[in-house]
């Protein structure tokens, strides 16, 4: 019978992972391009966003990391963070696999590199759809020639991500120890209906 381990991973900044909420950039054919002088005029927005998506790829090179500096982990290691201020309650019910599932990543037959990239788009995505619960499927690793390699960078890298705000190792019917449950920040988007609709409620009482 194989023991459980549990991995408390230490918290991080929460300067971490402000700006999140880029799109993909499609370049222009040949075909229908063309150039504007007034096009080619850099707004403060223009120059803002610029520095956003800057910010983004150094955060992804740098934060995101592969190396040395990930914790090795057991397959059998149960996976366990949640940020200061997170109510025991909500916690419970995220271990506990209570929460809807609102979207879901798999990592298996992917390299570790594709991996982070995919990981990468999936909270992006997460944080702009406002998804509060979310859940990544990265295996085990047992038996393998680097065991529990990916379950190790998922550790890492989630605990890096400032929208995060806890997460934990899945029941056995969303995978298990191979999967891990995310919660997420409220976007602005969700606390705002969230005040309307305790406006509307205050006003019908």
């Amino acid at each position: 019978m194989t023991s459980e381990k549990i991995v408390d991973t230490p918290n991080v900044g929460d300067d971490l992972f402000e700006s999140m909420l880029g799109e993909d950039v499609v370049p222009l054919t040949k075909k229908g391009a063309h150039r504007s002088e007034q096009a080619q005029k850099q707004t403060p927005g223009m120059a803002e966003r610029r520095k956003a998506a800057q910010r983004d790829e150094s955060l992804y090179s740098n934060q995101l990391a592969t190396g040395d500096e990930i914790k090795q982990l057991d397959p059998f290691d149960m996976l366990s963070f949640a940020r200061p201020g997170v109510q025991h309650g909500v916690f419970k019910n995220l271990r506990q696999g209570k929460y809807e599932i609102h979207s879901a990543l798999d990592l298996h037959g992917k390299t570790v590199e594709q991996s982070r990239q995919a990981v990468w788009g999936f909270i992006k995505d997460c944080n702009k759809q406002g998804v509060r619960c979310g859940l990544i499927t990265h295996g085990k690793g047992y038996g393998r020639e680097e065991p529990a390699k990916l379950k190790s960078c998922v550790n890492h890298w989630l605990a890096q991500i400032e929208s995060v705000l806890a997460f934990h190792s899945a029941q056995k019917q969303h995978g298990g120890l191979g999967a891990t449950y995310i919660l997420f920040k409220k976007s602005s988007a969700s606390k705002r209906r969230t005040s309307e609709q305790h406006q509307h409620r205050g006003k019908r009482s």
